[in-house]
């Protein structure tokens, strides 16, 4: 699932909602901490050091197909923010398996997302959402920290 989220397959990636909240730690083999985490409703969703991004059900639903589908044993989602788009910075969504150092590992209902250190940063507030519609089918980002959007959703200032 190597992909910018402005261009996931089957449409249109951009913006979305869902909530988490921070339920235990555990460490990984790496040593870098695991947050479980539980749906909430996304009203009650205020980022945190160890919640920085929320998933909604649809998208942690989405991912763990996705790395089923296509993914390979040992795979995780790796959530970044890279320069590029039309507007700055996109987001970028890949498998992986090996964590790096600074990476902040999340479980999210039984699928593992890491962030590196430098894109918690421009993501802290956001939260990832699925969706499937008319316009397209894909992740979405609802990012407070983003001043601007290009028209795809994509990519952000």
């Amino acid at each position: 699932m190597s992909s910018n989220a402005g261009s996931c397959g089957g449409g249109s990636c951009g913006s979305s909602s869902s909530s988490a909240s921070s339920t235990g730690t555990s460490s990984c083999s790496s040593g870098a901490a695991v947050k479980n985490v539980a749906s909430q409703p996304e009203g009650e969703f205020v980022a945190s050091d160890e919640m920085p991004v929320l998933f909604t059900p649809s998208a942690i639903d989405a991912v763990a197909k996705a790395l089923k589908d296509e993914g390979e044993d040992g795979d995780f989602l790796r959530i970044s923010v890279v320069g590029g788009g039309c507007s700055g910075y996109q987001y970028g969504l890949d498998f992986d398996k090996e964590e790096r150092m600074g990476d902040l590992a999340l479980e999210l209902n039984g699928v593992k997302v890491v962030v590196d250190a430098v894109s918690v940063g421009y993501l802290r507030g956001t939260v990832v959402d699925y969706v499937s519609g008319l316009n397209g089918t894909g992740f979405q980002f609802k990012n407070p920290n983003a001043k601007r959007t290009c028209g795809c959703g994509s990519s952000f200032s």
